[in-house]
């Protein structure tokens, strides 16, 4: 994995031991499944612990491997393939423990037809590794994600959360502000575009009052609504700093225009990364305006304390639970459930990994069988790492082998 090891650090911080208290009193384990093929003993007890390891995984793939196969299901813009174990490129490299944080936070708010699981995953980070890829061969079926027409192949990009500084008064420096939903919004209802709230006194009034930041930078703004959720230092009327969250809170209802493309298309760049657009700005100032009118969307926030816990995890995702760095990826729902177990494999110049992630978030640009959105983490380093994320994917997710896979 071509990252800087500090992000790594960030997910090491996570105590499983304090998300196991925090997700309160586990119900009822199901029922295992009962094969026809009886589980083998993976003989693990007298092994040290990486060949105890080696020996489940071996002796789990070949039972897996004699087991028939379940039906493909279809859903609106996937079809769901089912494989055996060992189809997963590289599954017994990464460890399962290391994806248990972000199952966890899953199961704050788990999916009916997976919750009955979330005990077992409770139990799992007390247990010897090789119990875990027992379980794990055992109680889930892989199926291999593929578009309607038959690909497996598709592609990931990569979403962070920036770190800001910010004033919480306006002054000479501080003239951008990021806002609360205006009055007069409504859900699902089309609003002033970005040109609007520049010029036109009602988009103005509208907003009067509702600022909640105020940024030096314009194409700091932007970033943080492309990304949906902000980390802002924060300077008080007294003086004193503070870190909080900027979570989504809202959008305008306007198409999403890339900024990007539209200096790419005027020639004024030859690569959209965020570097590049940044320098274009400060060598063009007076066209900057008329960039980000290009963008019509703008994105409404709401201010959340950031401390203890909160502070080590990621803003929450579409299906309402703190993400991961790394562990957690954005999908397209009409392909894969939220809360569900996903295989990664992307081999590319920015990342090149096989690793265990969890479905919990979503994008109006994440669409397909095959696509997602990798949250890299906050920080410089993670932005870096996004912005040049653009590389080939497959996926294959888990479903329980006793329930139908989703359709």
């Amino acid at each position: 994995m071509l990252v800087n090891p500090s992000i790594f650090r960030r997910l090491t911080g996570l105590s499983i031991l304090a998300l196991l208290v925090s997700c309160g009193s586990p119900p009822k384990a199901p029922t295992s499944p009962d094969p026809a093929i009886p589980v083998p003993d993976i003989g693990a007890d007298a092994l040290p612990a990486d060949e105890a390891v080696s020996a489940a995984w071996a002796r789990m793939l070949a039972w897996d491997e004699r087991l028939p196969l379940p039906s493909a299901a279809t859903r609106p813009s996937a079809v769901w393939r089912p494989v055996h174990w060992v189809q997963l490129p590289g599954v017994q490299r990464d460890a399962i423990e290391a994806l248990l944080p972000s199952w966890l936070r899953t199961c704050e708010r788990a999916p009916a037809p997976l919750a009955p699981w979330c005990s077992q995953v409770r139990l799992l980070s007390m247990q010897p590794a090789s119990t875990r890829v027992q379980w794990l061969v055992k109680e889930w079926q892989p199926y291999a994600l593929e578009t309607l027409d038959g690909s497996s192949k598709g592609l990931l990009t990569g979403y962070f959360e920036p770190q800001l500084r910010a004033s919480r008064l306006p002054d000479a420096q501080h003239t951008v502000p990021l806002h609360g939903l205006p009055a007069g919004w409504r859900q699902g209802e089309v609003w002033y575009s970005r040109r609007d709230m520049d010029t036109l006194p009602a988009a103005q009034d509208a907003l009067s009052g509702r600022e909640l930041v105020w940024l030096q930078d314009p194409i700091d703004a932007l970033i943080v609504q492309i990304q949906g959720s902000g980390r802002v230092l924060v300077t008080e009327p007294d003086g004193q700093v503070r870190t909080i969250r900027l979570a989504f809170a809202g959008h305008n209802g306007q198409t999403y225009g890339s900024v990007g493309r539209w200096l790419l298309d005027r020639g004024a760049v030859s690569n959209a990364h965020w570097s590049d657009i940044r320098a274009w700005a400060k060598a063009n100032p007076g066209q900057v305006q008329q960039m980000l009118w290009s963008n019509p969307r703008v994105v409404f926030f709401r201010e959340e304390p950031l401390n203890g816990m909160d502070a080590m995890a990621g803003p929450k995702g579409a299906q309402g639970v703190p993400l991961t760095p790394l562990r957690s990826i954005a999908v397209d729902r009409d392909s894969i459930p939220y809360g569900t177990p996903v295989w990664m494999a992307t081999p590319g110049p920015t990342v090149n990994t096989q690793r265990w992630v969890m479905a919990q978030d979503t994008g109006g640009a994440i669409k397909g069988a095959v696509r997602a959105d990798y949250f890299t983490g906050w920080g410089d380093e993670a932005r870096d790492v996004a912005s040049s994320l653009k590389q080939p994917l497959e996926l294959w997710a888990l479903w329980p082998r006793r329930l139908a896979p989703p359709r």
